[in-house]
């Protein structure tokens, strides 16, 4: 369908709210910015007016001046700048500017801490964001909350603004990321986030003797969603539910996943300007260009074997959810399969040390990048064959995608979104697009590693396992039209059937 025509099928006049605390091309830790940044323009080419609204960082210089007034929480009044920039499709953001909160070394913390002062630092965020809506004087249709940081949005929406003029009734959605982040904090920042005593129960912030952003997000909006099928359901169980299950369960009804998708303008083989030759699935010839440069960036041989040999790359933070302890307990098997390895990350440093120290020994057969580098980061998936993703858990992931779209086969763990994206090799199964392992062990990482090799040595085979991870769907659009849905759910379910006009707000789920 033309953008024109889906534009027209939307109702007039919809608009949405997205707050969350990273957002690219303006701040970015990991995935949350990759969709807060291709989520509203994929809205935008469906019809509606989308806003993220995110803390102006040090260092992000985007924007033009619009607003400058007092903010308040806590009794404490913060003058306010707030900046617009564009982003693609007619989309915008919302960039809101207060040095004393935002103006640090790092968005969240320092030296693995984060900063004492989180919590007041993303309930202003949130306020900050709901005021400036506020003072334009027609209400979002709906305010989309992005994990725990961005929590508070359903709860002030249902406290301190529920009989406000303009955003009285206006419903939410808050969309889980991770639910290993909480945000949780001692419950005297109650009174210093203008929230009251009342909130200190079992069936709104309370969360074993303190408070927790996101349950107040999962508590009070109309709908909760999460970034993949699988995970919706995951989180619902003790074993990924992170003392959470209790939460999530009760609302199941109102509980849906939906895939993450990623920005396949930014993510294009045929067209990235940090490959050295552009490729596709009818030629894939570029891709050996990419790998020869990916070799040389790492100092390691491109002599005639090491372009055969098969090359697992990893992007990722080094941590155990990353599934990086299976790697450390493989290390020395790792160095004896028939393979060249290379990793680009940060993370815990026992896991940093270990890949420069393998690197160091074995400068041959393995490549170690601390930090992040983002064109490094394309230059690994289009010169990797193989993308080892061995997550213990895996909300949406979103490595394993942009590795399918470059021909880099993704071996992966058969969590979350990896279960939902990736389907496994089997000689009997219709166009499979990796290989996955269901055991969480390193036996079976170590299996499915020799699986994915074996199948390397048949060119055709493999070129056909590549061509089917290539045709696959990832784009927003198609993620979008579902995060529609949920909106429209979401309004009728706070509105009523017509949806339009504001609902008395009661305070109390409608």
């Amino acid at each position: 369908m033309p953008p024109e025509e889906k534009k027209r099928s939307q109702p007039a006049g919809r608009s949405v709210l997205i707050i969350g605390s990273e957002a690219q091309p303006f701040a970015k830790t990991g995935g949350l910015a990759d969709v807060l940044g291709a989520l509203p323009p994929a809205l935008a080419r469906l019809g509606w007016d989308a806003t993220v609204a995110l803390p102006r960082y040090r260092g992000v210089s985007a924007g033009t001046p619009v607003a400058t007034f007092p903010v308040t929480v806590g009794g404490v009044s913060r003058d306010t700048r707030f900046f617009e920039a564009p982003l693609a499709d007619g989309a915008g953001a919302l960039l809101i500017d207060c040095p004393d909160l935002y103006d640090r070394d790092a968005l969240y913390g320092v030296d693995n801490s984060d900063y004492p002062d989180n919590p007041l630092r993303f309930a202003f965020l949130v306020r900050a964001a709901l005021e400036y809506a506020a003072r334009h004087g027609t209400a979002p249709s709906i305010v989309h909350a992005h994990d725990w940081q961005a929590g508070l949005a359903p709860v002030y929406l249902r406290t301190l603004y529920a009989f406000h003029p303009t955003l009285g009734g206006t419903p939410s959605v808050t969309t889980i990321h991770n639910l290993a982040y909480q945000g949780v904090c001692t419950p005297d920042w109650l009174p210093r986030l203008d929230l009251g005593w009342d909130l200190f129960t079992l069936d709104r912030l309370e969360y074993w003797g303190r408070i927790s952003f996101l349950k107040g997000g999962i508590t009070d909006a109309e709908i909760i969603t999460t970034v993949s099928p699988r995970y919706a359901e995951e989180i619902q169980t003790p074993e990924l539910g992170f003392g959470f299950d209790g939460i999530l369960r009760p609302r199941r009804g109102d509980l849906v996943g939906i895939l993450n998708g990623i920005d396949t303008r930014q993510w294009d083989p045929a067209h990235d300007p940090f490959l050295p030759k552009p490729y596709d699935a009818d030629d894939l010839s570029g891709k050996r260009d990419a790998k020869i440069a990916l070799l040389r960036r790492y100092g390691l041989p491109t002599d005639d074997a090491t372009c055969k040999r098969p090359l697992v790359g990893m992007v990722s933070r080094m941590v155990d959810q990353k599934g990086f302890d299976l790697i450390a307990a493989l290390a020395d098997d790792l160095t004896r399969v028939e393979a060249t390895f290379v990793a680009l990350g940060t993370g815990e440093a026992r896991y940093q040390d270990l890949w420069t120290a393998l690197a160091g020994r074995h400068p041959d057969r393995i490549g170690a990048h601390i930090g992040f580098d983002e064109s490094l980061a394309h230059l690994v998936e289009g010169g990797a064959d193989i993308f080892l993703m061995p997550s213990r858990f895996e909300p949406c992931g979103l490595n394993q995608m942009y590795s399918m779209r470059y021909g880099t086969v993704p071996v992966v763990h058969a969590v979350g979104g990896l279960a939902d994206t990736v389907r496994d090799y089997s000689p009997r199964r219709a166009k499979p697009t990796g290989f996955v392992f269901h055991e969480y062990s390193p036996a079976a990482l170590l299996e499915v590693l020799a699986r994915a090799l074996a199948l390397f040595t048949d060119a055709a085979k493999w070129r056909a396992l590549q061509v089917a991870g290539m045709q696959q769907d990832f784009s927003w659009d198609r993620s979008a039209q579902e995060y529609v849905k949920i909106y429209e759910r979401a309004i009728m379910k706070r509105l009523g059937p017509k949806g339009s006009g504001r609902a008395l707000a009661t305070g109390v789920r409608g």
